[in-house]
Formats: C-alpha cells, sequence, structure tokens
C-alpha cells in the first residue's frame, strides 16, 4: 500500500486578494495556474501583449469592467497590473483592511 501524506494543514486556502482603488476593491485571481501562465506570457509574447493577456488573467470580467470605467493614464493602468502581480506572486504586502 501506497504511503498517504496529508498536507491540508500546510497549505493556504485563503481567499484572493483584493486591491483597492477610490474605495472600491477589485479581486484579484490569485491561483498558482494564474500565475504560472502569467509568467509564461513574460517570456514568450512582447511586452505589450504579454500585458494585455495579464490583465485578463487577473482579472474577471466584472472587475476589468469596472476598471476599464475609470479610465486609468496609462502608467496608473500598469501600475494596477504590477501591483495585482505582485500581490499573486507573494511580493507586494497586502494592504490594512
Amino acid at each position: 500500500m501506497a504511503k498517504v501524506v496529508d498536507i491540508t494543514e500546510k497549505l493556504s486556502f485563503d481567499e484572493n486578494p483584493k486591491i483597492m482603488i477610490k474605495g472600491e476593491q477589485y479581486e484579484v485571481c490569485a491561483d498558482a495556474r494564474t500565475m504560472l501562465e502569467i509568467m509564461g506570457l513574460f517570456s514568450t509574447k512582447s511586452e505589450t501583449q504579454a500585458t494585455i493577456e495579464a490583465y485578463t488573467k487577473l482579472f474577471d470580467e466584472k472587475n476589468r469592467k469596472k476598471i476599464d470605467k475609470l479610465n486609468l493614464p496609462f502608467k496608473d493602468f500598469i501600475k494596477v497590473i504590477e501591483i495585482a502581480m505582485n500581490l499573486v506572486s507573494g511580493e507586494e504586502e497586502r494592504g490594512e483592511q
């Protein structure tokens, strides 16, 4: 019989992180598959194409529509994507609730 090791207690089943802009929260897709796909994008596609695809993977359609309605300047839009990626990868500390 094969050995079975239960690692449930060693895993984190946290909810997806959220970023807040002007008092509105935007949920970021934080699953491992999403982050691995995004990492692959930046190694195989142009930066522009990878950024667009990363945005669609990091935010679901509902959150993208809300972000799009903000009409952010380019540098701010890129900052939203960078911060979301940092949250998913664990590089960005989660802010206060």
